[in-house]
């Protein structure tokens, strides 16, 4: 008992000794300083930006300076001062009547308009009377009546007695086409017989109106459709024509940086209306360049001698529907655009006919197959034959296709083609006396 209480006693004893050395070494320890700064009171900073680090580039240079450009759209051709004067017709003296003391006796030049084309004798009557006879040589279509007879009408004035017949002109279309060259006329044929004396005298009688425009492009191609002076100068000022007149048109494929091109005018037809397909309407070039209209109404229409691969020019005859009382033509052309370099052949080329079918390049082997196209009257509008669709507009709406040429090694050959729409063209009627 006695050895377990000392135990105990020198346990505690031990335990006293060390907490008083713990306390002791406390108040002499100084820890060493830090080796971090002391972090200063944080206050607002600026975010530091880093600067973008610029890529290292260096400018390649071209052995040769590149000089194409893109091409720009067309500027308008500066207006020139053309020395041109709208010839308006003039009545054209071409009815005679002798008042005889039992009847009358009326002479008619056959070229009544005076405008180098002869009328149908079965197409002019008087009032219902046909001509009697023709002088061959004065080249005259001759008119008898007694006064009373060919429905003529009998006026009483107070000095004189007045028989009034008509001369009726009533144009048939020519060679089964929907189209004719002289319009419709009514000359008036008066006797006067004054109570002593004979007297003969003839007036007359008709009347009409105009006005006209254009324009076509793609992309860098553009089509375009003028309307020329007599000359081929200048661009017609003033759209007034009249029968008898010829319509010279000019069209014109722009080159810009295409190989030098060569254009052709496919199929053009004429209507009252800016839309090709309605009715009435007048297929006067037809089957790739066949200019049928001097075959069908035996006028002077033809291509012009090619004196450019880029530039075609044309002449129509003036004309009027059969029927139709508004004077005004629309004309649209499918134009067609390729290399120079190919040749013209039976899909490619500008034949007239002039008592046998001519191309305008010289190329006469191409026409060959003209003589083989038939003419459709105005009901059908063959609106299936073009390439593209055509707008009222004047706009073209070009596309390009390839076509295959055998002669040239099977290579693809481009060509490119547009409608165009002129119009509306007003043709007056020629004036009769």
């Amino acid at each position: 008992m006695v050895m377990k209480c000392s135990s105990v006693c020198l346990v505690a004893l031990a335990l006293l000794g060390s907490l008083c050395d713990a306390q002791w070494g406390q108040q002499d320890y100084k820890p060493a300083p830090s080796r971090y700064q002391k972090p200063s009171n944080p206050g607002r900073q600026e975010p530091t930006k880093q600067l973008p680090q610029t890529p290292q580039q260096s400018k390649q240079e071209f052995e040769v300076p590149l000089t194409w450009t893109y091409p720009e759209d067309p500027k308008p051709e500066p207006q020139v001062e053309v020395p041109f004067e709208l010839r308006y017709p003039v009545a054209a003296a071409t009815v005679a009547v002798e008042c005889r003391e039992k009847d009358a006796h009326v002479e008619v030049k056959k070229d009544m308009f005076s405008i180098g084309q002869f009328i149908n004798p079965a197409d002019l009557t008087l009032g219902a009377c046909g001509a009697v006879g023709e002088d061959n040589a004065a080249q005259v279509l001759i008119f008898e009546s007694e006064l009373h007879d060919c429905g003529s009408s009998l006026v009483m004035t107070e000095d004189s007695l007045i028989y009034t017949f008509v001369l009726n002109y009533n144009p048939q279309s020519l060679g089964g086409s929907p189209v004719v060259r002289t319009s419709k006329a009514a000359v008036i044929v008066e006797c006067h017989y004054p109570r002593k004396h004979n007297v003969s005298s003839l007036p007359l009688d008709p009347h009409w109106i105009p006005f006209s425009a254009v324009k076509v492009a793609e992309e860098f191609l553009y089509f375009t459709l003028k309307l020329m002076t007599d000359d081929w100068q200048y661009e017609r000022p003033s759209y007034q024509y009249f029968l008898g007149d010829m319509i010279r048109v000019e069209a014109i494929v722009k080159q810009f940086f295409h190989v030098p091109l060569r254009v052709y005018v496919d199929r053009c037809v004429a209507t009252l209306a800016p839309d090709m397909n309605s009715n009435p309407n007048y297929a006067f070039i037809e089957s790739h360049g066949c200019f049928v209209d001097a075959k069908v109404t035996g006028s002077a229409s033809k291509f012009m001698a090619r004196t450019a691969e880029n530039k075609l020019q044309f002449q129509l005859e003036a004309f009027r529907f059969q029927g139709s009382d508004s004077g005004l033509l629309y004309i649209t052309c499918h134009l067609k655009a390729t290399s120079s370099a190919y040749a013209i052949d039976s899909e490619h080329r500008a034949c007239s006919y002039t008592g046998g079918w001519q191309e305008a390049s010289g190329a006469n082997g191409a026409c060959g197959s003209c003589d083989s196209v038939s003419f459709e009257a105005s009901g059908s509008s063959n609106s299936g034959a073009w390439g593209s669709s055509g707008t009222s507009t004047g706009m073209a709406n070009p596309g390009r296709k390839v076509r295959d040429v055998s002669n040239i090694e099977q290579s693809e050959v481009f060509e490119w083609e547009g409608d165009v729409t002129l119009g509306p063209i007003p043709i007056g009627e020629k004036v009769v006396a």
